[in-house]
């Protein structure tokens, strides 16, 4: 028997209890069948490289929004073993130096930068290489608690269905190094003239200083900061046990 609207007096229609149930299974559903596809994303993106990240996708319709037609995405795939080991070492030593240990939040972090920024201090947030991943692959830019809590679902799926090493190898491929240039590959390329495979420490810790604002600071023009960040973060690849900590996230 089908459903029909039925006819009000001033010839408008109401919806029937009938209908009415049924657009509210609908929305009772939905979030649970964006719930399960998201975890079939995250499951399928394990093993399968991704073209390209919502960031890419994002700062291309930009360019394009602003007529400019011939910008194009910089970003070529490489599997962690074609990568320099120094990359995957200095991101950790500059993003996220507890990236073996946490479970994709690091709590201590979180609770300094909150300190830190109640006083006032301008300080990096305690974001962890995990939630990065998240973000840049599966979302937007922004500071809305929206976005915050999908990340941190993105986050906590990616932390139960993906090792470390495939963290690491996601991150190192679609982090942005500089405007449209994401991945060590890309980044290799545009700014030493040489594949990811080559790059030194000291060039690994020059692609990841400019990653807190790769728009901002430059890989190939570094300034006072981008200089001494690079130095530091060398000095903590050092700390770290050089290339053999990632030995801890395989």
């Amino acid at each position: 028997m089908n459903v029909r609207e039925e006819d009000r007096p001033d010839g408008s229609k109401t919806v029937t209890p009938r209908r009415r149930r049924r657009w509210l299974r609908w929305l009772i559903a939905l979030p649970f069948a964006l719930l399960l596809l998201s975890v079939v994303q995250v499951a399928t993106l394990r093993f399968v490289d991704p073209a390209f990240s919502a960031f890419m996708l994002s700062r291309q319709l930009e360019a394009w929004s602003e007529g400019d037609w011939r910008f194009r995405i910089a970003h070529d795939w490489r599997d962690l073993d074609e990568i320099s080991s120094y990359v995957p070492l200095a991101v950790v030593a500059s993003e996220d130096q507890n990236f073996a240990d946490h479970f994709g939040f690091d709590l201590k972090a979180i609770e300094k930068a909150r300190k830190n920024n109640e006083r006032g201090r301008k300080v990096r947030g305690g974001s962890t290489i995990s939630q990065q991943t998240a973000k840049n692959l599966f979302l937007w830019s922004g500071r809305s608690w929206v976005r915050k809590g999908i990340e941190a679902w993105y986050t906590v799926l990616i932390e139960a269905l993906w090792p470390k090493h495939r963290i690491i190898e996601v991150y190192v491929n679609i982090a942005e190094f500089g405007d449209g240039v994401y991945g060590a590959q890309a980044a290799a390329r545009t700014y030493f003239g040489k594949d990811a495979d080559r790059l030194g420490p000291a060039e690994a810790a020059r692609m990841a200083a400019v990653l807190p604002s790769p728009r901002r600071y430059s890989i190939s023009r570094p300034g006072p900061y981008v200089q001494r960040r690079s130095q530091a973060i060398q000095r903590q690849m050092r700390y770290m046990g050089g290339t053999e900590y990632l030995q801890r996230i395989e």
